[in-house]
């Protein structure tokens, strides 16, 4: 991709552009000042406008990249392509479609992920997380309101998040372990009704974004 124009283009249009090519650069260089650089010279944009358009740093970046998978997600999977599927099936597919939008960067969502476990960007974190699940229910069709609404969410970013820890360490033939994970896990999905009941269990028991994003930043082994 070239951008011909970078200085007719809005900062909003700027990272939307360099969000398709940051992760490439930050497998090797991280979510730093020189992938974004790398970045902006592979795709013919200034230098000082790429780090007027991140002026936010590694944070902000990141960000745009999750917005450049849920358009990628989006246009994998527009609705009248899910019609016919049944809902649990199209929430799978959703999250499939953003795995393998990230997959050849592994290195580069891990190091995303540390990113978001920062203690000053994990509200960050959560409502990139949020953007998400609510992006891949409205695919999927759906029009809940009030309290379904939420803890529909809640208990998607749930699976996507642990799916996620899944696939960073997956070595198997097609990611062959995250699926069967995913497809153990989608239960929960379509469960909501059961998870609204269990709104005051332990804990441990449920997901929650800053053990998710705390795990990353402190490994258990």
């Amino acid at each position: 991709m070239t951008v011909t124009d970078p200085n007719d283009m809005t900062l909003e249009e700027l990272r939307a552009a360099l969000a398709e090519r940051l992760p490439q650069e930050a497998v090797f260089e991280g979510w730093s000042e020189k992938a974004l650089d790398a970045a902006a010279i592979a795709l013919g944009i200034p230098v000082d406008r790429a780090r007027l358009a991140f002026a936010g740093g590694a944070g902000q970046m990141v960000d745009a990249w999750f917005a450049s998978v849920d358009r990628h997600m989006t246009d994998t999977l527009p609705p009248e392509k899910l019609a016919e599927m049944r809902v649990r099936d199209r929430i799978t597919q959703l999250v499939l479609a953003r795995l393998a939008a990230v997959a050849p960067y592994r290195e580069a969502l891990r190091r995303a992920l540390a990113v978001l476990a920062m203690p000053h960007h994990l509200a960050m974190g959560t409502a990139i997380g949020w953007r998400s699940a609510e992006a891949m229910w409205r695919l999927a069709g759906d029009t809940s309101t009030g309290f379904a609404h939420y803890t529909k969410r809640m208990t998607l970013l749930g699976v996507y998040g642990s799916t996620m820890l899944a696939f960073i360490d997956d070595d198997s033939e097609d990611y062959a372990e995250t699926r069967a994970f995913l497809d153990r896990r989608i239960d929960d999905v379509m469960k909501f009704e059961k998870f609204k009941a269990q709104m005051k269990p332990d804990p441990d028991r449920h997901f929650s974004i800053a053990r998710f994003l705390g795990r990353l930043r402190y490994p258990t082994h």
